[in-house]
């Protein structure tokens, strides 16, 4: 099973926030590197707001992010586009592989897979830690029917090694480190639909990078792992493959990769400080974008 191959030669990148707080340094290292490579090849730069996770959304955050990346001068084009008015595209993609029979709902609770993880004597592991064990993967037919018709709450999880076999071999490019063969199982089972909002991350990012025909996906080395999980599903959604570029982190002083805690190092706080947006742009040295 093949994918399409990547977009034309117009180059397209997108920086893609969520809303839940103001920028910080490290999100301007990530908006800045997608810029910058989109407009070395006088291609386009889009923004989108990730913003599914309605919980912790606040409306003026989207003012706040894009207010700072005017300042910087990190102009977008076109209007940013809000993933919460994508869930239909979403729903579509998660139904097109429920008929395909990759995914299965998982009914598991956090407290359930920790409890079940530290009962295992070698539970399976991933880049970050134990991996979902497939609780659910598992369960007779009949039982996950009965479940689905009492309408028990439920997530819906990808089943990697089934998608995996039915694709077959995979790989994708990154501007840094050339060619990289795909471990489909690297994230175990992630889930793809959420039980509060019908989608998740995985899901939604790669629909949405080819709805915006994005060439160049552009992101923190953090999501390296993801790659391997959006490969798969693009191949198996028959959407382009795009070039990866994943950069360098910005770190805080104790090495730890820099979060919305950082109060410090947010943009908005350094404008207030007195600095310059040439100022806070000299702080990252973005230089060559392979580095």
């Amino acid at each position: 099973m093949r994918s399409n191959t990547a977009h034309s030669g117009v180059v397209r990148t997108r920086f893609a926030p969520s809303p839940t707080g103001r920028l910080h340094l490290g999100h301007v290292l990530a908006a800045q590197v997608a810029h910058d490579l989109a407009r070395r090849e006088g291609g386009g730069f889009l923004l989108r707001h990730e913003d599914i996770d309605g919980t912790r959304v606040r409306e003026e955050y989207y003012a706040g992010i894009e207010e700072d990346l005017r300042w910087l001068g990190l102009a977008w084009d076109g209007p940013a586009l809000r993933q919460s008015t994508r869930i239909a595209a979403y729903e579509g993609a998660l139904e097109r592989l429920r008929a395909m029979g990759l995914v299965y709902p998982c009914y598991c609770t956090r407290r359930e897979i920790q409890d079940e993880v530290g009962a295992m004597v070698a539970a399976p592991q991933g880049p970050e830690g134990p991996l979902y064990p497939g609780t659910c993967r598992g369960l007779p037919g009949e039982e996950q029917q009965r479940k689905l018709a009492g309408a028990a709450t439920h997530a819906w999880r990808l089943d990697a090694r089934k998608a995996s076999e039915l694709t077959g071999p995979l790989s994708f490019t990154d501007l840094r480190r050339g060619t990289l063969a795909v471990d489909p199982c690297l994230l175990g089972d992630v889930v793809l639909a959420r039980r509060d909002i019908g989608t998740a991350y995985h899901l939604a990012v790669v629909v949405d990078d080819a709805y915006q025909e994005i060439s160049h996906v552009t992101r923190g080395e953090d999501l390296l792992p993801s790659t391997h999980v959006h490969r798969l599903l693009q191949v198996l959604l028959g959407l382009p493959e795009p070039v990866y570029l994943h950069h360098r982190l910005v770190l805080d002083a104790q090495g730890r990769r820099l979060a919305k805690r950082h109060d410090a190092l947010a943009i908005a706080a350094l404008r207030q400080a007195g600095m310059s947006a040439t100022e806070v742009l000299a702080l990252l040295e973005v230089g060559d974008l392979r580095d």
